[in-house]
């Protein structure tokens, strides 16, 4: 067993608070990792809120984690002590699905094991990264390279793969014409993939201050959302829109920006439903269609690539005592774009 410091939502309502727990014992293919950094992501806050209906209490959030290998077990042949390792989205899978044995565990019929708000196989409730400790499958992390800033890295294991996994299952790249729906987390990472893959990248955003954001992250075009004028005259202008909105907004009002057979892809939850106006999808034969974070290998691909053309995140790094702020902030948009939590904090702590 591994005692841990973390932080948590301990009842629906509360602000979140220190909170220790244990973690199960490591298996001999599990490797232990001391958490250096960890994103905050906007899926954190819609559960620590239970925004979804399904939060299950203590709650722990963060599943964008950077952390050092401190302990391996016997069979473990992937990682040494003292490696970079990341853990995203999920800890777990059944491995034997037919989704699972394509590499694409995220789609597991069985049902994969969250790495926050879930249940693992020993029937013990799963706590996320805002602490200073993990345990995970030696499959269900990734290598980190020791080139990049890891605060930056940190978003690359849920936003960035949820980006990258879009990008590369509708074959984006050059020759594209690709809006992109929110300067967000996801949104300003989808932008610096898409561009670096050869599209010519617009940002769609309700705010007018990040115009010039938008063109330092690679964008070659910027419309302002709440200006009808704009919209009307982009009609029919984009192959692709890559939907990183996560609070409720009208996809109907976006579909009509698509050419003929134009493609929306959604990568953001919003916790309420929208109506969906079939006739802006028939008229022009366009398609609506959802994409989620990627698989393990996969999500070493994007980790590589990103090493390879330079790219993390845009973050603010924050120590755990400003959660409730990061948080606020982050569903009013106040954030260039993803706070991280510095973990080593909690260790300094501990040490004084």
């Amino acid at each position: 067993m591994t005692a841990t410091k973390g932080y948590a939502v301990i009842a629906p309502g509360e602000a979140i608070e220190p909170f220790s727990f244990v973690r199960n014992t490591a298996g001999e293919l599990d490797i232990t990792i001391e958490i250096l950094y960890c994103g905050v992501c906007h899926y954190d806050i819609h559960q620590a809120r239970n925004e979804y209906g399904n939060t299950h209490y203590p709650f722990v959030p963060g599943h964008e984690i950077v952390g050092r290998v401190v302990k391996t077990g016997s069979a473990v042949t992937r990682f040494k002590i003292g490696d970079l390792a990341g853990v995203g989205y999920f800890i777990d899978s059944c491995g034997h699905c037919q989704p699972c044995r394509s590499g694409l565990e995220q789609h597991c019929e069985v049902g994969l094991t969250p790495t926050q708000n879930g249940t693992d196989k020993h029937g013990k409730p799963t706590y996320g990264g805002y602490s200073n400790n993990i345990i995970a499958h030696e499959n269900y992390a990734v290598k980190i390279p020791e080139t990049l800033p890891l605060p930056g890295v940190a978003p690359l294991l849920c936003a960035g793969i949820t980006a990258y996994s879009a990008l590369r299952q509708w074959g984006i790249g050059k020759g594209h014409e690709v809006a992109v729906l929110g300067l967000g987390g996801v949104g300003h990472l989808a932008v610096k993939l898409a561009a670096s893959m050869g599209a010519k990248v617009t940002v769609l955003s309700g705010s007018s201050s990040k115009k010039e954001d938008a063109g330092s992250l690679g964008a070659s075009g910027f419309i302002l959302t709440s200006d009808a004028e704009q919209l009307k005259a982009a009609a029919s202008s984009f192959d692709f829109i890559i939907d990183t909105a996560a609070a409720k907004h009208d996809y109907n009002r976006y579909l009509q920006l698509l050419k003929f057979e134009g493609t929306m892809i959604l990568l953001g939850v919003p916790p309420e439903a929208t109506d969906l106006v079939a006739y802006h999808l028939i008229s022009g034969r366009r398609r609506i269609t959802g994409s989620f974070i990627g698989g393990m290998k996969e999500t070493q691909e994007m980790i590589n690539y990103c090493a390879a053309n330079g790219i993390t995140a845009d973050v603010e790094v924050i120590t755990p005592d400003k959660i409730e702020e990061a948080f606020d902030r982050t569903v009013s948009g106040a954030v260039k774009y993803r706070f991280v939590l510095d973990m080593q904090e909690t260790k300094n702590e501990e040490q004084s």
